[in-house]
């Protein structure tokens, strides 16, 4: 079966097709991808109304790209997926628009995807696919959570964050440092000539006991040593920017560790965008090398929002059974606010 992916739910608009081998494997056959982050950057955040209509303009033109990529021709699609939740309400009803009226148009299943659930399930299309069951370090802008995941839509979640995610502490920590947006890349870029020991900052939770993250405290040390550098921040910008990343990295590589030992699994899958980030990619590989259990990552280009994550997520829930031969039908609807652990079983366990 071939599964057509649309994702929407912020400021990047990612279409792609996914195939079901006879195997049961999965294969990436074509992606586009749009990223509305210069658009954005004015106004140092997304603007919810110009990612909506900026989503209205692409997605047909990246479809017409991944499947010409794929050389697929829109008539031989299964089933057309997009992500129903969770993020920002009009950019989702984009997607799901264009989703259920094609697929209306095709006569083939709509099928509506948790964003999350797309990023926990992305390494499936790594060339290293992980096997059920593992732990998952979900890290993206907006979320941070640790998980049990012992099947599609089987999810019990471990710990996670009371404030900030990781993505906000590096977000905001750029922004405090002058490095403009999209902060997140730009404070990991500059981190790589700076001292990550040149200025103590705090680990937040770091021996709770428990596996919550918090971040917004970090946020407040970063500020407290701008405000203390004054002028003096050109010269510890790149400085102060290793701490920070040092400082978040600790806190994600120790509690993913404690997850592992507490449950007590072999494998861990890291994904959302903050999985890209090549100091946590290093310092995970270590404890694992040293611990004896495996990380799984999302190929780099799947960190990101993109919709092969999406038609991945889709399919993977139609092999375990998780729709009926209609899938949700062609009526839609999104849900901005959608807690993972609260999806159901793809299939009885």
């Amino acid at each position: 079966m071939r599964f057509l992916g649309i994702e929407s739910s912020c400021d990047e608009t990612g279409v792609a097709l996914v195939q079901l081998l006879p195997d049961g494997a999965a294969r990436l056959r074509g992606a586009a991808l749009h990223s509305q982050v210069a658009m954005h950057r004015d106004y140092g955040g997304v603007v919810p109304e110009l990612a909506s209509r900026d989503h209205i303009r692409r997605v047909l033109p990246l479809m017409e790209a991944a499947l010409e990529e794929a050389g697929v021709d829109l008539r031989a699609v299964d089933a057309v997926a997009y992500t129903r939740g969770p993020g920002l309400a009009g950019a989702l009803l984009v997607g799901a628009g264009v989703a259920a009226a094609l697929a209306m148009a095709l006569g083939v299943p709509a099928l509506g995807v948790h964003h999350l659930e797309g990023h926990l399930l992305s390494p499936f299309l790594s060339a290293d696919p992980p096997a059920f069951p593992f732990v998952a370090l979900l890290v993206s802008g907006g979320h941070t959570q640790l998980m049990r995941v012992d099947g599609v839509g089987r999810y019990a979640l471990l710990g996670e964050t009371i404030d900030d995610a990781a993505g906000e502490a590096f977000d905001k920590s750029a922004k405090l440092l002058g490095l403009g947006y999209p902060g997140g890349p730009a404070l990991s870029r500059l981190a790589q000539q700076g001292d990550p020991a040149a200025f103590a900052l705090p680990r937040p939770l770091l021996h709770s006991g428990d596996l919550d993250f918090s971040f917004a405290g970090l946020k407040t040390a970063v500020l407290t040593q701008v405000r203390k550098l004054g002028p003096a921040l050109a010269a510890r910008r790149a400085d102060l920017a290793a701490a920070t990343e040092a400082a978040i990295v600790d806190v994600l590589v120790h509690k993913a560790a404690q997850a592992m030992r507490a449950t007590g699994l072999q494998r861990l899958v890291v994904a959302g965008g903050v999985g890209a980030n090549q100091r946590l990619r290093a310092q995970l590989d270590e404890r694992a090398r040293r611990a004896g259990w495996r990380v799984h990552y999302p190929e780099l280009a799947l960190c990101t929002d993109n919709g092969a994550m999406i038609a991945l997520a889709a399919a993977m829930r139609w092999q375990a059974g998780g729709w009926p031969p209609h899938g949700d039908g062609w009526a839609f609807d999104v849900r901005p606010r959608w807690p993972l652990q609260a999806l159901t079983p793809a299939a009885p366990a």
